[in-house]
C-alpha cells in the first residue's frame, strides 16, 4: 500500500532503515539515476512509526537524493549522498552529515565546482568511523549530457574519496597514492564494502578506461578486474554495486539486465533466471539473514527471486508505470491508450466486470511509448511510436505493424525528438501529423507524407551535436535530440489553422494550411528566451484562442508558465507564472480547455493536477480519491461519458468519473449555503459477470460505481439540526434514505438505484437471492436533501443501459415481478414469525404443564404439525449454511 502519497513529491531517490529501529525511516526525494525523463525531489523526510506519518528532514534544496546512511551506532547520525541539480549549477550538493537526527545537517563533503555532488556512500561494518564516498561531476541540457567532464579526456571533478574520522575529514584515492587505481578523469563512480569482510572493497569507475576495481585492504591499494561490455555499458545509468552479505566474493551489479560475479569480480555472468524479467535493472537488495531472498528493481518494475536469482517473480501489485500519453476511443465502454517510458504502447480497459487487472492492458507495440491513438477513420488500427519518432500503423487484431514514419532527402538528417508529437486531425479523418523539424501531414494513414512547413525551429547547430553527448562515455539513444516539434495542436474549428511549438523555443501558428508560418512567441510577456513549448492547444470554441504551456526545467527553472491569447497569438494573457504561480506548483506539462465549458481549464505539472472554473484566474489542486503529487503529463476527455483521463509518470492511469460536477460550478454557486450540482445522465448497467480473486498479489482497477452519483456543495460545515438524503420516485414516495455528507466543498453520495431487500425468513441455509433488493425501474426520480428545516430538491433521471436490447416497459415487467417475490418473501417471514412465535408458546406452556398429563403430549403433537409446517417453507438442517435443502424460501 502506498505510504507516501500524502507528501508534496513522489520521486524517490533513497530508503534507508535504521539499523537499530527499523520504525525509523529515512527517505530521500529526487530520482539519481539521471535520465532525461527524471523527476525532483525537495528533500529528506523521515518517519519514526514504520512509514504511517512523515516529517520534513531537510536539504530542501537538493533536488535529488543518491544514498542514504544509518551510522550502526547512532540512530541520529546519518549521512546522506546528494547528488544535487542535474539541469543547472548548485552549492546545494555534496554529503550532508546529521547528528541529531535531520534537525540539522553539515556539508562535509563538497566537489570541486559546481556540477559536482556525492551519488554514493559506504559506512565500514566494522569500524564505522571508516567510509568511503563517490563524488560526480555531471550536467544535463536539453540538448546534450555530460557523465564527467565535456569529453572524453575533458578534466573532472569526479573522485573516490575515503574518511577515517567518521566523515568529518576526507582523502581521494588517486592512481598516484593508490596503487592500481585508474587515472582521471571519471564520469560516475559506485562504491561497495563487502558486509561480511570490510577489507573487501568493489568499485566501479567510469573513465577512459572503465572498469571494475578491487581493493583487499579497505582502498589502499586496487586490483582491475572486470570490463566487459556488460561492465562499462551506460555508466550513468548503471553505476551500483551490491555485495553478498555472508560471501565477499558475490557481487551484483544492475545493467542492462542484472549480472554476478561469484569469483570477487574477475568475470560475470547474467543471473539465470533473469532473462525474463524487464531489464534495465537499477537496484538490488539481499535479505542479510538469507541471502537467497533477492529483491530487484529495474525499468519494468520490481522482481523476487527466493532462490538466489534461479527463479523471478515479478510484483504485479505495484501501479507506477510511467504514462508520457494517453487517449480514448468511443467504444462502450471506452478504452484507454498510451505509452509508457521503456514499457511501449497499451491499450486496455476502462471497466472490466469484476476490476481492471493488468491482463485486461494489451501491449500493441515496443520500445519506450508516447503517442497513441485508434486511427478514426478505421478503428481496427492504431497509431502508436517509439523514441525517435519511429511510427507504426498497428492492426489490433494481428499486431502485424507497418513502420510509416517520414524519410528524409537525399543527404539531409530529419530531426525527431525523443518524444516526438503526433497528432490526429479533429476535421478530417485519416489525416495525421508528426513533427521533426518540419511539420508532416498525411491524408491516406501515413502511407504517404506532406511535407507543409519549412524548418520550424531555430535550428541552432550548437544544440544538434548529439553524437558527442555523454562526457567520458558517448551516450546518444535520442534523449537529447533538439531543435524539434514537440507539440501540434489543429483548430477543431477551422481546418486550416494549425499551432506548432518547439522545444528550443519557437511558437509557429499558419492559418492556411502550411502555406505560411508566423512565429508568436515574442508576444507572450515576460516569457525567457528558448523555452520548451511542452504543449499547445487550439480552443474548442474559438479559432483564434489557444492556450500554451511553457517548461524551462531543463535550464534549472522549475516554476509554471501557462499562457492564453484570444486573437491568434498576438497578445497573450498569463494563467501561471512564476511571478503569480495561483497556488500552482512544478514545471508545466499540459494545459486543456474543457471540451463543454470554456472556463474549466486543467494543468498537469510535475507535482500533480491543477484545476481552474474561472477561465485560469484562481486554481486549486486536485486530490479526489487522494491523488498524489505525481507528474501528469496529458490527460484526455470523454466526450460521452465526461471522464477525465489522466497520464501520470509514476502512478499509472488514472480516471476521473463524472467531470460533469466541475462543469457545474461556478463563483456564484460557490456562494450558496447548499445547492446540488449536476452530474452526468445516470445509466443502469448491465450486470456482467467476470474477474478473479487474485489476493494482494495482483493490481486491479477499480471500476466505476455502479451507483447513481448524487452530487451537492455545501458552503459550511453542517453541525446543527438535522440532516436527511431522501431518494422519491415519480409519484412522491420515499424509496430510499441515503447518508448524508455533512463536509464543506463538494459532497458525492452514491445510490444503488435499488429498492430495500426483502425481510427474507430465517433458514439454516444462506437466502443469496435475498441479500439485495430488486433494481427500481428507469425513469424520473427526485433526490431530496433537508437541513436544518429546509429542503432542498433536484430532479435525477435514471436511463437504459445504452448497449441493452430491451426496452424501459421490459424493465417495469421485470421489476414487477421481482416486487412480487420480494412481497412474498415477506409473507413467509410474517409466517414464519407466527410459526416462531407460535412455537415459544407452546413450548412455555408445555414447561409448565406436570409430567404425565395428556395435555403435554397434545402440546407436543402440536409443536411437530407446526413444526412441519416450517420445514415446507425454509431449510431447517443446522450445522452449515449450505445445506442443499431446496424449500419453499429457496423457490421463491
Amino acid at each position: 500500500r502506498p505510504v507516501f502519497d500524502e507528501q508534496p513529491v513522489q520521486s524517490i531517490g533513497a530508503i534507508a532503515l535504521d539499523p537499530k529501529n527499523s520504525k525509523n525511516v529515512w527517505v530521500g526525494t529526487g530520482e539519481s539515476w539521471t535520465r532525461n525523463s527524471v523527476s525532483i525531489g525537495d528533500g529528506i523526510y523521515k518517519s519514526t512509526d514504520g512509514g504511517e506519518t512523515w516529517s520534513r528532514a531537510g536539504l530542501e534544496k537538493s533536488e535529488r537524493i543518491g544514498r542514504i546512511t544509518v551510522d550502526p551506532r547512532n540512530s541520529d547520525t546519518v549521512f546522506a549522498a546528494v547528488p544535487g541539480a542535474l539541469w543547472s549549477d548548485s552549492p546545494d550538493r555534496g554529503l550532508y552529515k546529521t547528528t541529531d537526527g535531520g534537525k540539522k545537517w553539515q556539508q562535509v563533503l563538497k566537489g570541486a565546482n559546481l556540477s559536482t555532488g556525492c551519488t554514493d556512500v559506504k559506512i565500514d561494518p566494522d569500524n564505522p568511523d571508516i567510509m568511503l564516498a563517490a563524488m560526480w561531476d555531471f550536467r544535463r541540457k536539453g540538448w546534450e549530457y555530460r557523465s564527467g567532464g565535456d569529453s572524453p579526456t575533458a578534466p573532472s571533478a569526479s573522485g573516490l574519496f575515503r574518511s577515517t574520522d567518521g566523515g568529518n575529514t576526507w582523502t581521494e584515492i588517486t592512481s598516484d597514492g593508490n596503487k592500481g587505481f585508474p587515472k582521471k578523469p571519471y564520469g560516475r563512480l559506485a562504491v561497495a564494502i563487502a558486509p561480511s569482510n570490510s577489507k573487501r572493497v568493489y568499485a566501479f569507475v567510469e573513465s577512459p578506461d572503465s572498469a571494475l576495481f578491487v581493493s583487499d585492504d579497505g582502498g589502499a591499494t586496487w586490483e582491475k578486474r572486470d570490463k566487459s561490455q556488460w561492465m562499462v555499458w551506460r555508466p550513468f545509468y548503471f553505476a551500483n554495486l551490491v555485495v553478498d552479505p555472508k560471501n565477499p566474493d558475490r557481487l551484483f551489479k544492475p545493467d542492462g539486465t542484472l549480472i554476478v560475479s561469484d569469483d570477487g569480480g574477475k568475470s560475470f555472468a547474467e543471473v539465470g533466471g533473469f532473462q525474463g524479467a524487464h531489464g534495465d535493472a537499477h537496484d538490488v537488495w539481499i535479505d542479510s539473514t538469507n541471502p537467497q531472498v533477492v529483491f530487484v528493481g529495474d525499468d519494468g518494475g520490481m522482481w523476487y527471486s527466493y532462490n538466489g536469482g534461479s527463479k523471478w517473480w515479478k510484483a504485479e501489485n505495484l501501479p507506477v508505470s510511467q504514462f508520457y500519453h494517453v487517449s480514448i476511443d468511443n467504444d462502450d465502454p471506452y478504452h484507454v491508450y498510451g505509452g509508457l517510458q521503456d514499457n511501449s504502447s497499451w491499450v486496455g480497459d476502462s471497466q472490466y466486470p469484476g476490476g481492471i487487472t493488468n491482463h485486461r492492458w494489451e501491449n500493441m507495440f515496443n520500445g519506450d511509448g508516447f503517442w497513441m491513438f485508434e486511427d478514426p477513420a478505421d478503428p481496427n488500427y492504431i497509431y502508436a511510436e517509439y523514441q525517435g519518432g519511429e511510427i507504426g500503423r498497428v492492426n489490433r487484431n494481428t499486431h502485424a505493424a507497418r513502420n510509416i514514419k517520414p524519410r528524409p532527402n537525399y543527404n539531409e538528417k530529419l530531426r525527431f525528438n525523443w518524444n516526438t508529437p503526433i497528432a490526429l486531425s479533429p476535421n478530417e479523418k485519416g489525416t495525421i501529423y508528426i513533427g521533426a523539424q518540419f511539420l508532416f501531414r498525411s491524408r491516406d494513414h501515413g502511407q504517404t507524407w506532406d511535407r507543409i512547413s519549412p524548418d520550424l525551429t531555430t535550428n541552432d547547430p550548437q544544440k544538434q551535436k548529439q553524437e558527442q553527448s555523454g562526457g567520458v562515455t558517448v551516450d546518444n539513444s535520442s534523449a537529447e535530440m533538439h531543435t524539434t516539434i514537440y507539440s501540434i495542436s489543429e483548430s477543431p474549428k477551422q481546418k486550416d489553422l494549425i499551432w506548432v511549438g518547439t522545444d528550443d523555443g519557437n511558437l509557429q501558428l499558419t492559418r492556411d494550411g502550411g502555406k505560411t508560418w508566423t512565429n508568436v512567441v515574442s508576444n507572450v510577456p515576460g516569457l525567457p528566451k528558448n523555452s520548451w513549448v511542452n504543449w499547445v492547444q487550439a480552443s474548442n470554441f474559438n479559432p483564434g484562442t489557444a492556450y500554451a504551456a511553457f517548461d524551462r526545467h531543463t535550464f534549472g527553472d522549475m516554476a509554471p508558465y501557462v499562457f492564453k491569447t484570444t486573437d491568434y497569438g498576438k497578445t497573450w494573457t498569463p494563467l501561471v507564472t512564476p511571478q503569480d504561480p495561483k497556488s500552482v506548483h512544478g514545471y508545466a506539462h499540459v494545459i486543456k480547455e474543457d471540451s463543454v465549458k470554456p472556463d474549466l481549464l486543467f494543468v498537469g505539472t510535475e507535482f500533480g493536477l491543477w484545476v481552474s472554473i474561472d477561465g485560469g484566474k484562481s486554481w486549486a489542486q486536485f486530490k479526489g480519491n487522494h491523488f498524489p503529487a505525481v507528474a501528469v503529463r496529458d490527460l484526455a476527455i470523454h466526450p460521452r461519458d465526461n471522464d477525465m483521463v489522466l497520464a501520470t509518470h509514476g502512478r499509472g492511469i488514472w480516471i476521473v468519473d463524472d467531470i460533469t460536477p466541475l462543469r457545474a460550478l461556478t463563483p456564484d454557486l460557490l456562494k450558496q449555503d447548499v445547492a446540488f450540482v449536476s452530474a452526468r445522465p445516470v445509466q443502469q448497467r448491465i450486470e456482467g459477470q467476470g474477474g478473479w480473486p487474485n489476493g494482494d498479489a495482483v493490481f486491479v482497477g477499480e471500476n466505476p460505481p455502479d451507483a447513481a452519483v448524487i452530487n451537492y456543495y455545501q458552503r459550511e460545515r453542517h453541525l446543527f439540526g438535522k440532516m436527511k438524503l431522501e431518494v422519491l420516485d415519480s409519484s412522491g414516495r420515499v424509496v430510499d434514505q441515503l447518508p448524508a455528507s455533512k463536509r464543506p466543498g463538494l459532497n458525492r453520495v452514491m445510490w444503488t438505484m435499488r429498492a430495500k431487500p426483502p425481510r427474507v425468513p430465517p433458514a439454516a441455509q444462506i437466502a443469496v437471492g435475498g441479500i439485495r433488493g430488486p433494481r427500481l425501474v428507469p425513469g424520473d426520480y427526485t433526490v431530496r436533501l433537508t437541513k436544518a428545516g429546509k429542503v432542498y430538491d433536484t430532479k435525477l433521471t435514471v436511463g437504459l443501459d445504452r448497449r441493452a436490447k430491451f426496452s424501459t416497459a421490459d424493465r417495469k415487467a421485470q421489476f414487477d415481478a421481482a416486487m412480487r417475490v420480494h412481497a412474498l418473501f415477506g409473507d413467509e417471514s410474517a409466517l414464519m414469525d407466527r410459526i416462531i412465535g407460535l412455537r415459544q408458546a407452546l413450548a412455555q406452556t408445555g414447561a409448565a404443564v406436570p409430567e404425565g398429563d395428556p395435555l403435554r403430549k397434545q402440546i407436543s403433537d402440536f409443536d411437530g404439525k407446526v413444526d412441519a409446517v416450517r420445514k415446507k417453507i425454509v431449510a431447517t438442517t443446522e450445522g452449515g449454511a449450505i445445506t442443499g435443502e431446496e424449500r419453499l424460501r429457496e423457490h421463491t
